[in-house]
């Protein structure tokens, strides 16, 4: 089979990296373009690319996906298959194109949690199974026939960046077993079923990341552990922003929630609705993360 591959995060490296130690053809990567980063602006390129260039596979990273030039350099590959993995919506010239169709890696067991931040939020949301899911493409987004899924549990303990590595190598595990189905045309697809009680995976803005401490302590356990390492819950102490990383709780009632208590014998806790949140690791604003003596130090 010829492979045209999409991606751009290091999420889609894991996967690139299998399909080419498997000896499948990839014989062009598609990824972001250059963009600047860091406090000089220096062009900086995608995950997937440094990935790319260093196994020598073509390179295309087209700035738009309808332009005729992109189109015609992608009709001259002549793929039998396309896998996208974290990388933006494609046009329907562009997935519809392979005869074998262009197959997806989405960190969800769909049809729950379609959207842009799957894993911040099952964590979020409290969930104790979360998973992987190949399918193939259609118009609408992460709506497309299942090929294969792989449940992952997610610990008590887990943040986003645990979680993200464990989905990471499970789904480069599953692109190999579904590639391995497609390449031997031995496979069935599944409808997926929508019910209203499905959740969903929306972009994470500002306004999720604020907590409010008139909620129950797990509510806002997880979404702690839902926002890290990126881009991090905070609350405002003293007029300035306080992102949390990382902490535990204690029940205890009877509480103004908003409440700070400083070496009580914790450095440094917060009332929320049942209790007590203790941080661990937190970052004051324009200050780097610190472990929470130090933020305590910081204030004496």
């Amino acid at each position: 089979m010829r492979i045209v591959f999409y991606g751009t995060p290091e999420f889609a490296v894991a996967s690139l990296q299998k399909i080419i130690d498997q000896g499948f053809n990839v014989v062009a990567v598609v990824t972001a373009p250059d963009r600047p980063a860091g406090r000089g602006m220096h062009l900086h390129q995608s995950d997937v690319k440094t990935f790319a260039l260093a196994h020598n596979l073509r390179v295309l990273q087209p700035t738009n996906l309808k332009s005729p030039q992109f189109m015609e350099e992608l009709k001259s590959l002549k793929p039998d298959l396309q896998i996208i993995i974290a990388f933006r919506m494609l046009p329907e010239p562009v997935w519809s194109l392979p005869p074998l169709g262009t197959l997806n890696l989405h960190a969800s067991l769909l049809p729950n949690y379609r959207g842009a931040a799957p894993i911040n939020w099952a964590i979020i949301n409290g969930e104790t199974i979360t998973g992987v899911t190949t399918f193939f493409l259609k118009h609408l987004i992460d709506t497309g026939n299942i090929l294969m899924q792989q449940e992952v549990e997610i610990l008590k303990d887990d943040d986003v960046g645990i979680l993200h590595d464990n989905l990471m190598n499970v789904g480069s595990d599953l692109v190999i077993k579904s590639l391995k189905k497609i390449e031997a045309s031995h496979y069935v697809t599944t409808p997926q079923v929508v019910l209203t009680e499905h959740k969903h995976a929306p972009k994470i803005f500002t306004p999720h990341c604020e907590i409010n401490w008139n909620q129950a302590l797990l509510k806002i356990h997880n979404l702690i552990r839902g926002l890290s390492p990126y881009p991090g819950a905070f609350t405002h102490y003293q007029t300035k922003i306080l992102k949390i990383y990382k902490g535990y709780y204690q029940q205890d009632y009877g509480l103004i929630p908003g409440t700070v208590l400083i070496n009580s014998p914790e450095p440094f806790k917060i009332a929320g609705l049942d209790g007590w949140y203790c941080p661990t690791l937190v970052q004051p604003e324009g200050k780097r993360k610190m472990p929470i003596e130090d933020f305590v130090n910081g204030l004496k």
